[in-house]
């Protein structure tokens, strides 16, 4: 049994498990509002990082999206690193994707025109994917 088989599930896995991560650090952190917060006032007196206690005051400004959650520091790092981590895999997939067709059409017995043209949009495929 080979390892490559491990690769389309380690990626939605690893990325996924990523941006729950980022979320976390970036909840810790308080730059951004829970999830279960549902009411954002208009302003607040006091910025979100410097607010205690159990109750928080938040803005539209601190909604919890993958943007705002990936935007400050020390976040920032680990989610660039999430992301070049899940296409350089996301591009290990495809690449073996599209060699695994080749050396398929090579067994079958169809004409040149159609493997060649098959190719081709696979290859297409593969990078506009990425």
């Amino acid at each position: 049994m080979s390892m490559w088989m491990f690769l389309p599930v380690s990626l939605p896995v690893f990325t996924i498990t990523g941006i729950w991560v980022v979320y976390a650090m970036s909840l810790y952190n308080q730059h951004v509002c829970p999830v279960q917060n549902w009411l954002y006032n208009e302003s607040c007196e006091e910025p979100l990082q410097l607010q205690r206690g159990p109750v928080l005051c938040c803005t539209l400004d601190n909604i919890p999206l993958i943007s705002k959650c990936g935007t400050l520091p020390p976040e920032s790092c680990f989610f660039s690193l999430i992301c070049s981590t899940g296409s350089f895999m996301g591009e290990c997939q495809c690449r073996l994707r599209n060699q695994k067709c080749v050396s398929i059409l090579n067994t079958a017995k169809t004409p040149n025109l159609t493997k060649s043209i098959y190719l081709i949009f696979s290859q297409d495929v593969s990078a506009h994917l990425i």
